[in-house]
């Protein structure tokens, strides 16, 4: 008997609320503000979602899904203590929303610092998507770092097994330009996210290999994460790309095996 009710009480938490509002997506933006971005390298990367967010190929990937519209919440974090919510949940279903969006993001101040505790941070990014008052046909959180560290809190496989096994993917942005933010000496940033940070089905890399590409990259990755199908997110970029600029390297994604 008790274990029917266990089982009615789960069925239960799995049910949406009734107020939940259905749209495409849920998105965490995990922005790195740890040590090694001072305050201009934290204007950079909020420009750089700025202006992919309100560019026409990232609005076109969102009216081309079913309900044509993502909720999407910016967050910086550092340590373990610190997980800071930019701009909250923002239903995006057009230019004029992701505008608003853009514009809060550029306002507000800085107050997340510290060493990297990226385990924290994904779960960090877990409890908002758990908490809030949307249901998406998928969860994405996307980390962007310039390394792999994690110097405190929960471990990164802790986090991630949390995280995917809960059915949320886990995608990446590895930073390695050095105007950005800088490029571990140590060890290839690309092959750690791949191998120790990203999880979930099509979850992928992609990476900015110089401060001219980081806006690029943050575009195309946004896309990806956007369209419902790598058919239609293929399409929609090669629509939408434009021309590159002479000795600009070519943004790079890698995905993980069993990719659709």
């Amino acid at each position: 008997m008790r274990s029917v009710v266990a089982v009615l009480v789960w069925c239960l938490l799995l049910v949406p609320p009734a107020h939940a509002e259905e749209l495409d997506l849920e998105l965490v933006l995990l922005a790195d503000a740890t040590g090694s971005i001072d305050e201009n390298e934290i204007r950079f990367q909020r420009r750089g979602y700025a202006e992919a967010i309100t560019s026409a190929s990232v609005l076109n990937a969102i009216s081309s899904n079913i309900y044509g519209k993502i909720v999407v919440t910016y967050v910086e974090w550092a340590d373990m203590f610190s997980q800071d919510v930019v701009v909250d949940w923002t239903v995006i279903d057009g230019k004029a929303a992701a505008d608003d969006f853009a514009a809060r993001l550029m306002e507000a101040p800085r107050r997340a610092y510290g060493r990297n505790a990226i385990g924290a941070a994904l779960l960090k990014g877990k409890e908002l998507i758990d908490t809030n008052e949307f249901q998406g046909l998928r969860r994405v959180i996307d980390l962007s770092a310039d390394s792999a560290n994690n110097w405190n809190g929960p471990t990164i496989s802790e986090a991630r097994e949390a995280v995917v096994s809960s059915g949320i993917v886990i995608n990446g942005l590895a930073v390695l330009c050095r105007h950005c933010s800088g490029r571990p000496v140590a060890y290839d940033l690309e092959d750690r996210f791949y191998r120790d940070i990203i999880g979930g089905p099509a979850a992928f890399v992609v990476t900015a290999d110089s401060a001219q590409t980081f806006a690029e990259a943050v575009r195309k990755k946004l896309i990806l994460e956007i369209a419902s199908k790598r058919e239609t997110s293929r399409r929609i970029l090669a629509q939408s790309a434009p021309p590159r600029p002479p000795g600009v390297a070519f943004v790079r994604a890698r995905f993980l095996a069993g990719s659709r």
